[in-house]
């Protein structure tokens, strides 16, 4: 079985290490004729990149990407697009220790059952969240392709810790206000005491996790593929591979579960000559498919199980029950450098679906 390739028309294959040489993503099904270099990829990676602010890891990457097939002259061929960016502050050093003592929260020990100890287990390996620059390089991509029928991808840090986001945020707020601070909150004052949070957390040697909303703006109705491709399960399954997500929920999510009928069924009404509906409680899908409103989904984030508390842990070598106490770089809370990977995640399962509903044609004409 393969596991490192996701998607039916418009396929990302991922592949590296985090202390590895490279990692790197394998776009197939993007249609030819796409305007498309390095500087449109590199805007998006520049917005995940480690090392930016207070309130991430200390780990400097560049981070530069280098398209290595698939285009030409500006313009994708409809061959695979390689994509690569390099590995260059490595420091393997603190991971020697989690082959034999796992790290609690962290895949060190199912890594080491599942592959029998061959799995690389520098800065967690194939199990880094430093894999999802993979996922923003498929993203550049899907997004570009998304722009041609209209549709605008945007996500937002809504609660990290206990701190969260209370009231509605506009659109333009999300715009305007998102990349302005380093925990990606839409509303300025939220997100001063989300830094508070984090800090915090970093100064007592711990760490938080919380939530990104992502939306999708312009979706027509009509995408998705039930029974079981259908566009709410792709889109949460791309969600959930990413590292640290614990949960998913679209429109009203959990809460739909205390209303009632009449409360959360959205209804119908005509604006502008269009079907619409007067509330959003399905998130944009109904019955696996898109129903034209704005596609809402919140994505749950756990605390970064990377911290320097001294935690209790077996031994596998003795079979014993000892301690350990962990040096290596980490994010306080990997949430901030999330909300790009959500956006990307989010626009690759729309781009899918829109290449295998027809309504992105196979050759572009510019």
């Amino acid at each position: 079985m393969n596991g490192n390739s996701i998607g039916k028309a418009f396929i990302l294959t991922c592949f590296g290490e985090s202390h590895g040489a490279c990692i790197g993503a394998v776009i197939d099904g993007c249609p030819a004729g796409l305007p498309l270099r390095e500087e449109d990829v590199q805007a998006d990676l520049d917005r995940r990149k480690p090392g930016l602010t207070a309130v991430s890891t200390t780990r400097l990457e560049e981070d530069r990407v280098e398209i290595i097939s698939g285009v030409y002259k500006g313009y994708t061929t409809g061959a695979p697009i390689c994509m690569i960016i390099r590995n260059k502050d490595v420091d393997s050093a603190p991971y020697e220790i989690v082959n034999i003592k796992p790290r609690p929260g962290h895949a060190d020990y199912t890594a080491k059952v599942k592959y029998g100890g061959y799995s690389d287990p520098r800065g967690g390996g194939r199990f880094s969240g430093r894999i999802t620059a993979a996922y923003v390089m498929a993203g550049a991509v899907a997004k570009k392709i998304l722009r041609l029928i209209g549709i605008e991808v945007l996500a937002h840090t809504v609660q990290i810790g206990s701190v969260r986001v209370e009231r509605e945020v506009l659109y333009e707020d999300i715009r305007r206000n998102v990349y302005a601070n380093p925990v990606r909150c839409a509303v300025p004052n939220v997100a001063e005491r989300m830094v508070e949070e984090i800090l915090k957390a970093s100064r007592e040697g711990d760490s938080v996790g919380g939530i990104v909303e992502a939306l999708a703006l312009n979706v027509p109705a009509g995408l998705g593929e039930p029974i079981f491709d259908s566009l709410d399960s792709d889109i949460a399954k791309m969600l959930f591979n990413i590292p640290a997500v614990k949960g998913v929920e679209f429109g009203a999510g959990f809460q739909i579960a205390s209303m009632r009928g009449s409360e959360a069924n959205d209804q119908y009404a005509m604006r502008d000559r269009k079907i619409i509906t007067l509330t959003n409680s399905a998130g944009g899908v109904l019955g696996g498919i898109s129903n034209g409103m704005p596609i809402t989904v919140r994505v749950a984030f756990k605390p970064t199980p990377s911290i320097s508390k001294r935690q209790r842990t077996v031994n596998l070598e003795t079979m014993s029950e000892e301690y350990i106490e962990f040096a290596g770089r980490h994010d306080p809370c990997v949430v901030p450098r999330a909300v790009p990977v959500v956006e990307s995640c989010l626009a690759f399962a729309l781009a899918d679906h829109a290449i295998r509903s027809g309504i992105i044609p196979r050759v572009i004409k510019t």
